[in-house]
């Protein structure tokens, strides 16, 4: 069974996704705190967290840091009644996957849960893919250059594997957009700094870029 982490200090807003979820068919564990939300993140196997960027104790922010700091890859789904750029954009730096501003649909937010957890489950062969340095292990969703692993959460990771598949083509943010997003509408800013992320991992540490921007078109893996 499909099991999620919520981490939600409004009791209200919690007993409202615990009865749409359970309807679904879907497990829950709660938190109504940052600290405690960190450490069932930390201790429990989730298939998707939803996280409150304000909480008692520590915030959604912090919470998302120490866990990706940690290795925990679970996808995180920021919910919070801050809507500005500003906020959205530190969410991503901090590790999160996707985020919703409240007051949200149900529906929506359902079809993003899924599209994280199917997209976290992978849904990939067992093989190996390899371009130049790069090489990713689809089965553990593992990346390395060099042999030097990167830190890379769901989203990074499924769009280095992306271009790794299409490499040296170009991948269009369309297509980046459907698979991230599945299908939604591309989101600019969350694809800016999740391409800033990757940057970060892929080429940031390395002597050379593999990671070329391919104007108003998309990007491309490129080896020297």
């Amino acid at each position: 069974m499909t099991k999620i982490l919520l981490v939600e200090d409004n009791r209200d807003v919690a007993g409202i996704l615990f009865d749409y979820f359970e309807s679904e068919g879907l497990e829950l564990d709660y938190a109504d705190n940052g600290e405690l939300g960190l450490k069932l993140g930390l201790e429990g196997h989730f298939d998707l967290i939803l996280l409150d960027l304000m909480l008692p104790r520590m915030d959604g922010l912090e919470v998302c840091r120490r866990l990706r700091e940690a290795g925990i890859s679970t996808p995180v789904l920021m919910l919070t009644a801050m809507d500005s750029k500003d906020d959205q954009l530190t969410g991503f730096e901090q590790g999160a996957d996707d985020y919703l501003t409240k007051p949200f649909d149900l529906d929506i937010l359902h079809v993003r849960v899924q599209a994280l957890i199917k997209r976290f489950q992978g849904k990939v062969a067992s093989h190996r893919l390899k371009y130049g340095s790069l090489e990713i292990d689809q089965k553990q969703r593992l990346a390395y250059r060099d042999s030097r692993k990167l830190a890379l959460n769901p989203t990074t990771y499924s769009i280095l594997e992306l271009l790794c598949k299409a490499a040296p083509n170009v991948v269009t943010k369309q297509e980046i957009a459907e698979k991230i997003w599945d299908g939604e509408e591309i989101n600019t800013d969350a694809l800016r700094s999740h391409i800033y992320q990757l940057r970060n991992q892929l080429d940031k540490p390395f002597p050379t870029a593999m990671l070329i921007t391919v104007p108003k078109v998309g990007f491309k893996l490129e080896e020297v």
